[in-house]
């Protein structure tokens, strides 16, 4: 069993609105404007998953500046979650710069089967994730809903690249210190975030952090996962693949190609994940 917690879709009138879209929102721009990235549906992730051998993957959503956008990707996502409930997972998108909005969607999609909320994208959607004042109730209501936060989280120093943005590791730091009780999964290794945990402090504060994979090889050696693993704990490790930006098979083989042992190996392929999801029996061992 492996579980690729970190994808992307699009419906059909999403893709065919690409050009118009791309103009109109900053984040679906920086990630689709250019006509070489790759948008798919979830049909095109179910064939990417039967190819690759992973049984189940969390859908994201994009961080939208429109509330609307959001509602209406939503749906999509909800409504593929239903078409296929063993082989995905759903997380839905807020706008917190509209705070009263922003709970009624989630209070929305919680009724409506969503596990998570993401992938956040602050720095876009025009808001901080150490704006702790302005995210409380949504932090309470995603708590009372037992709901997962992904957002994306980029590195402070290093070469740049589309979609990489501002959202650095002192953002879901403070974050994950204000709101505790919350499970937050950090893409992208969290920025270097875990790096950071040499620091007593620092790893006490992140009891319930987890970082995912996604776009690896882009971004670091293969030697990360060893690292990252000494400094936070293999079970904090969840395997993404940032499909269809990573082909899925391509992902899987940056993970046998780190050399883990065959146990590590398997809790970052689907035991973190299914240990993370099973909080509310989203997911099931077989």
């Amino acid at each position: 069993m492996i579980v690729d917690f970190h994808t992307h879709v699009m419906p059909s009138w999403a893709i065919n609105e690409r050009e118009t879209l791309a103009h109109e929102d900053p984040c679906f721009g920086r990630l689709y404007g250019e006509k070489a990235a790759k948008i798919t549906t979830a049909d095109d992730l179910i064939v990417s998953m039967d190819r690759a051998g992973i049984a189940r993957s969390v859908i994201l959503n994009i961080g939208w500046r429109s509330h609307d956008l959001c509602v209406r990707t939503n749906d999509y996502i909800l409504e593929s979650a239903a078409k296929w409930p063993d082989r995905i997972v759903p997380f839905c998108m807020l706008q917190p710069a509209l705070p009263e909005l922003a709970l009624r969607e989630l209070e929305r999609c919680a009724a409506g089967g969503a596990v998570g909320i993401g992938e956040l994208r602050p720095d876009l959607q025009g808001y901080s994730l150490a704006d702790t004042v302005l995210l409380e109730p949504l932090a309470a209501a995603a708590a009372h809903h037992q709901l997962i936060l992904l957002t994306h989280v980029s590195e402070p120093v290093g070469h740049v690249y589309p979609g990489k943005g501002t959202i650095t590791p002192e953002q879901p730091y403070a974050f994950a210190c204000a709101f505790p009780e919350l499970t937050l999964v950090c893409a992208h290794w969290g920025g270097g975030l875990p790096f950071y945990a040499l620091m007593p402090e620092v790893a006490a504060a992140m009891p319930n952090v987890y970082f995912d994979t996604a776009a690896t090889h882009y971004l670091y050696r293969l030697g990360v996962f060893e690292i990252v693993s000494h400094l936070v704990g293999t079970d904090r490790i969840l395997f993404g693949s940032d499909y269809p930006l990573i082909r899925q098979r391509l992902a899987l083989e940056k993970v046998e190609e780190a050399h883990l042992g065959h146990d590590a190996q398997q809790a970052v392929l689907w035991r973190n994940a299914v240990s993370v999801l099973d909080v509310r029996g989203r997911t099931r061992r077989d």
